[in-house]
């Protein structure tokens, strides 16, 4: 089979290239007015999310509790307790933006569309990755910020958390639950469009990747950040996925799921979502010129964990069971 490129992918590295290029019109102060534009995108972005959302698959899924216990402990247990152990590790060796980066990226919620996407085509357990991962998403808009207030006031950064909780909600879990309410009048819609639905969702991110970066750029943080960060944060980011696809694995195993489960489980246990994790940053963190090198690692987890899960599903396709 011929290997085509993911355009998203390619655009991450585009948009990080302007920003390089040209950061002005997407700082702070820019003729883009990114404060306003992140909030319209992160608003889009979830409103789509909620009129793409079955209710259905929601409620065929809901029943299978210890599959759904064994993907949230991970997703906000698991993953930020070995965060915590890396910082412990890392020490004062890296500097705070690239500390709260490996953070946010163990905080971070479980993907939608890739980890559904997936577990379908590796014929797993689909409305339980629909729950699981609708679930994660509405959670993370809440556990992100507590986890990510804990990291931050243990190096001298405070987080007000009722502001930032109260602009999460009204940014990302009320125009969600617009699109669920719009749903019977749009639902034809957006099954029609589903392709150009998915590129103007991933279109807007490409865009808040570059006004995240442009701050950073204009400011010259990236000046006391070389390669070795960059190799640092890719080894990092491919340990951790494996140590936790291993960790899960081993919990779905003995908790003897079949097969259908144990795939839902891997697959949404495992995964962060960019497509939260970059409008969550930019309501977050504002206008801090560090943004980009906080994004770092999850733009490097992101691809790094569809290459692997989709060679995954290919495998696990295969099986007879």
């Amino acid at each position: 089979m011929k290997w085509r490129p993911d355009w998203f992918l390619l655009g991450m590295v585009a948009a990080v290239a302007l920003a390089w290029q040209w950061p002005s019109p997407g700082a702070a102060g820019g003729w883009m007015h990114p404060e306003l534009l992140t909030k319209v995108g992160v608003a889009v972005i979830f409103f789509l999310h909620g009129v793409a959302l079955s209710f259905a698959a929601l409620k065929a899924g809901s029943l299978r509790w210890p599959l759904h216990l064994l993907v949230q402990t991970a997703t906000f247990l698991l993953f930020p307790l070995i965060g915590l152990a890396v910082l412990a590790l890392l020490g004062s060796r890296v500097t705070p933006e690239l500390r709260w980066g490996i953070f946010y990226l163990c905080a971070l919620p479980s993907t939608v569309s890739s980890s559904v996407a997936l577990t379908a085509a590796a014929r797993g357990n689909v409305a339980a990755a629909v729950f699981n991962a609708t679930l994660s998403s509405v959670l993370g808009v809440f556990l992100t910020p507590l986890w990510m207030a804990v990291v931050m006031n243990t190096t001298g950064h405070t987080l007000p958390l009722g502001p930032v909780i109260l602009d999460l909600v009204r940014w990302l879990i009320l125009p969600l639950v617009a699109g669920q309410l719009c749903r019977p009048l749009l639902s034809a819609w957006a099954t029609r469009h589903k392709g150009r639905i998915n590129r103007v969702d991933r279109a807007t991110i490409l865009l808040l990747v570059y006004t995240s970066f442009c701050d950073s750029f204009q400011q010259r943080i990236w000046s006391s950040h070389g390669v070795v960060t960059l190799v640092l944060v890719v080894v990092g980011a491919a340990a951790l996925f494996a140590l936790v696809l291993t960790l899960t694995t081993a919990a779905a195993n003995a908790l003897h799921f079949s097969s259908e489960d144990r795939i839902a489980a891997v697959f949404c246990g495992s995964k962060k979502s960019m497509a939260s994790g970059v409008p969550m940053a930019k309501l977050l963190f504002g206008a801090h010129p560090g943004l980009g090198v906080i994004l770092l690692p999850i733009m490097i987890y992101h691809p790094l964990q569809l290459a692997l899960c989709g060679w995954l599903a290919a495998r696990w396709a295969k099986r007879t069971d």
